[in-house]
């Protein structure tokens, strides 16, 4: 069984048809990356998947509960984290954490509590009104981290974090990890995703574009190759799945710079191993181009690895 399972989930505001079709499935024990830009339709998967939001057409579920028609038995096994916290001003952070945890299955651990606001740096004893963005986005992952869930839906989760609360919160997603529970981490921050995720899903027009590990989706995509070398790399130019090739003289030998689709990469390097390189890295396509290569072109719907 998985942890979520969606299928051709189908959603119309208006003239705005935010799920279109839209497939998702996140293995119990991963962590999930759920990617793509504003308007494509992450948020509104999420509320489906919380039961907020009744579908047109389509069915999700959560460990086989119903997301619209069992939605209090699934809110039991989850907990849930939005990119925007509004809490109570008149309260006091730590009262916001307790009611938060009462609500989101109300087994919060005391002791995981205590960790975590020491962890993120919190002040529980002020008043949320005076905290910034930042602060109020730590009482929501305080409250979230603290309960004993198996499934956390993150969706923008460090927003307002700088970066060394988003190191804390990445080391806390690990440990969820490594205890065998499922996360689904929507984030616009690609280097968080491929640090901590084990697949991701790309979103697009309420549609999915690709879904796989970061192995499947490089697979799509192409390698660069820089080398420097004591004479011109022969027959490089031939090979077909070598593009953009540049090389320069400069003092230190031939600057040679190339990308590569990945059946070719042995071929390829092969080649540059041959002209005796006194330097050769080869970088495998980071997040980032892998996510800009899904929204440059009208990339079809393609899987990974199937569910």
């Amino acid at each position: 069984m998985h942890a979520i399972e969606a299928e051709a989930l189908c959603k119309r505001f208006g003239r705005t048809q935010a799920l279109d079709g839209l497939d998702l499935a996140v293995r119990q024990g991963e962590v999930h990356g759920f990617l793509g830009p504003n308007g494509a339709g992450k948020s509104t998967t999420i509320r489906a998947l919380l039961g907020q939001i009744r579908l047109d057409s389509g069915q999700a579920t959560i460990f086989g509960l119903n997301c619209w028609k069992q939605s209090v038995q699934a809110h039991r096994r989850l907990t849930y984290v939005p990119g925007d916290v509004a809490l109570w001003p008149g309260l006091s952070g730590g009262s916001c954490i307790d009611i938060l945890g009462r609500l989101q299955g109300g087994n919060l651990d005391p002791k995981r509590r205590a960790d975590l606001i020491e962890r993120f740096e919190l002040d529980p004893t002020k008043r949320t009104r005076t905290y910034s963005k930042g602060n109020r986005q730590k009482v929501a992952l305080v409250a979230a981290l603290s309960v004993d869930a198996d499934l956390y839906l993150f969706d923008e989760p460090t927003s307002g974090l700088d970066p060394l609360m988003e190191h804390v919160f990445q080391q806390c997603v690990r440990e969820l990890k490594a205890d065998g529970r499922t996360v689904l981490l929507s984030s616009h921050i690609l280097s968080e995703v491929e640090a901590l995720c084990d697949r991701v899903s790309i979103v697009r027009g309420g549609r999915m574009v690709r879904e796989g590990t970061l192995a499947d989706l490089r697979s799509h995509t192409l390698t660069t190759v820089t080398a420097i070398t004591g004479s011109p790399v022969p027959r490089l130019a031939g090979l077909d799945g070598v593009v953009d090739l540049t090389a320069e003289q400069q003092p230190d030998g031939v600057h040679t710079r190339f990308r590569v689709d990945h059946t070719d990469l042995a071929s390829a390097v092969g080649q540059v191993a041959a002209a005796d390189p006194t330097a050769l890295t080869v970088e495998p396509p980071s997040l980032d181009e892998l996510f800009l290569t899904n929204f440059r072109a009208d990339t079809p719907v393609s899987q990974g690895t199937p569910a």
